[in-house]
């Protein structure tokens, strides 16, 4: 099996010369001496640090794209012929109630103070990327009107431009996180929430007191790292003045803007951007505890739990700590990574991927269980973006899943109903969009839904990536509603592991889904026997 190819990717914009490759390295088998490129080993001769992360930079979302020995393709979902279980009280499981627009899709998750969602998924972190500021209102708005939680990331007031301090280095004024919660919540209708991520610069700055103090939130999410990396966030800079302001601000930026070798290359134009960094967190049980604790007390009703594919050491730590602590959520986000900021080489070759760890966290969520602890609710992360995908996720984490967190997926359709409003403007409408229409009215198939949802004077404000949104999650709401609807799970909670099966062997050893050879074998063979 070929896992990966390196030294060659679209992602970093580089390809082999040769058509043969050698599969450890990626180097060409013949690499000649005059060759005029393009592999990554030819660009990073000139270009060095830039070929780590994908690109263009902040123009571009990226996803891993190793091929792991088992993934959620490897499991298939059950399908029945009898039963219903899930049907609300008194309705008798027939061919006339037991139709698929009837199945509940509705989740919700939180130990005591629950947050219902329409849909069982949510946004990635959604922070201080270029890709996420520029496409805010869509995606916010997107979520809102959907009725899904939407996550806002790290370092969103510490790159600010705006940002203000006050004496003690503390935020006074954050206008790009006021503006963002304010998006969401213009359009909130009582489903789903906005939630706001924390790093060590943004306990620093004194993120969690601003939000609150100024906005009520109630949940706030700390952060251990996610699937795509195990360091802290990144963005890139074009400025040597931008460089050295979030210097300042107590970020780490490289290579150093206040050097003076550096700032020469930068006005020579060999030096062209600068990279932020975030510090790496360090975690301890205690320290964990005290954090959540004090978060508590100055006001927010839920502490979220964001972390990423480390080991199962981590994993453990992750889930007792927080069954401990209370935490609402825990989003487990496993390998490979989909991102517009990450490395690209971590991407691919970091971290434990979704499907084995996922089937851990299920594991170890039972041991707890077991014990008589109570595990917080799950949300899985890495990879999904269907509905096959989300319906998976449910059955394999059953019980503890409540939702699947999905990253590139659901900022996709967001851009792409921008895109269609840049184009209609432009009279340049690509022949995949239009022909299903000229008009907004022709081309979205929800759009009558959103107007009558936000009613018709205020039409005119959603934006239309919000519009691309709220029709992908109707499209996942439908298919999982049909997914669901063959398994005879009418919601979310009559779903079980039982409902899915391992296609092969070594899935069956990772996941503990039986091998779909094995499955309902024994009552199959006592059908028989009778």
């Amino acid at each position: 099996m070929n896992l990966r190819t390196p030294n060659s990717n679209d992602a970093t914009r580089t390809v082999n010369r040769s058509k043969n490759v050698v599969p450890s390295s990626g180097l060409c088998s013949r690499c000649l001496d005059g060759c005029r490129g393009n592999c990554e080993a030819f660009k990073a001769a000139f270009r060095g640090r830039e070929l780590i992360y994908p690109g263009p930079f902040g123009e571009v979302i990226a996803g891993g794209d190793k091929d792991y020995p088992v993934d959620y393709s490897h499991l298939n979902i059950q399908g029945y012929a009898l039963g219903a279980k899930g049907l609300p009280p008194g309705v008798a499981g027939d061919p006339d109630s037991a139709i698929f627009p009837k199945v509940n899709t509705e989740t919700s998750y939180g130990w005591d103070k629950k947050v219902k969602m329409s849909v069982p998924l949510f946004t990635g972190a959604l922070g201080s990327t270029e890709i996420a500021r520029k496409n805010w209102d869509h995606f916010a708005v997107g979520a809102a009107i959907s009725g899904v939680t939407i996550v806002c990331g790290e370092n969103v007031c510490g790159i600010d431009p705006e940002l203000v301090l006050d004496g003690n280095r503390k935020i006074k004024k954050a206008p790009e996180m006021d503006r963002r919660i304010q998006a969401y919540r213009k359009y909130q209708r009582g489903l789903g929430e906005i939630l706001v991520q924390m790093n060590v610069e943004d306990t620093r700055l004194g993120v969690a007191e601003y939000i609150i103090e100024k906005h009520g939130l109630e949940t706030i999410e700390l952060k251990w790292g996610q699937g795509a990396k195990c360091i802290g966030g990144e963005i890139k800079v074009k400025s040597l003045d931008r460089a050295l302001e979030l210097q300042r601000r107590g970020y780490i930026v490289t290579p150093d803007p206040s050097d003076p070798v550096v700032q020469a290359s930068f006005k020579n134009g060999g030096i062209k951007e600068f990279e932020r960094h975030s510090r790496l967190g360090f975690i301890s049980e205690e320290g964990f505890l005290g954090e959540v604790e004090r978060l508590r007390k100055i006001g927010f009703k839920r502490v979220t739990l964001k972390t990423g594919a480390y080991g199962l050491r981590e994993l453990a730590m992750a889930l007792k700590w927080s069954s401990r602590a209370k935490i609402d959520l825990l989003t487990i986000d496993g390998a490979s990574g989909g991102t517009g900021m990450s490395p690209w080489g971590m991407m691919e070759e970091w971290g434990v991927p979704s499907l084995y760890l996922h089937s851990a966290a299920y594991e170890y969520a039972s041991i707890l269980a077991g014990k008589g602890e109570r595990p917080p609710d799950l949300a899985f992360a890495g990879g999904f973006s269907s509905e096959d995908g989300v319906f998976k996720a449910l059955a394999l984490g059953a019980p503890f899943v409540k939702a699947v967190c999905l990253g590139r997926a659901l900022m996709i359709p967001g851009m792409v109903g921008k895109n269609i409003g840049q184009w209609l403007k432009d009279k340049d409408l690509p022949k995949t969009v239009g022909d299903h229409g000229s008009t907004p009215e022709e081309i979205f198939i929800c759009y009558e839904e959103v107007r009558n949802l936000v009613g018709p004077d205020e039409m005119k404000n959603i934006p239309l990536g919000a519009i691309g949104i709220y029709t992908f999650a109707d499209k996942i709401k439908v298919g999982l509603q049909q997914l669901m609807a063959g398994a005879r799970c009418f919601n979310l909670e009559a779903i079980t592991r039982q409902e899915l099966m391992s296609l092969t062997e070594e899935c069956a050893k990772v996941t503990r889904i039986p091998y779909l050879m094995d499955c309902y074998a024994a009552e199959a063979l006592a059908i028989l026997n009778k």
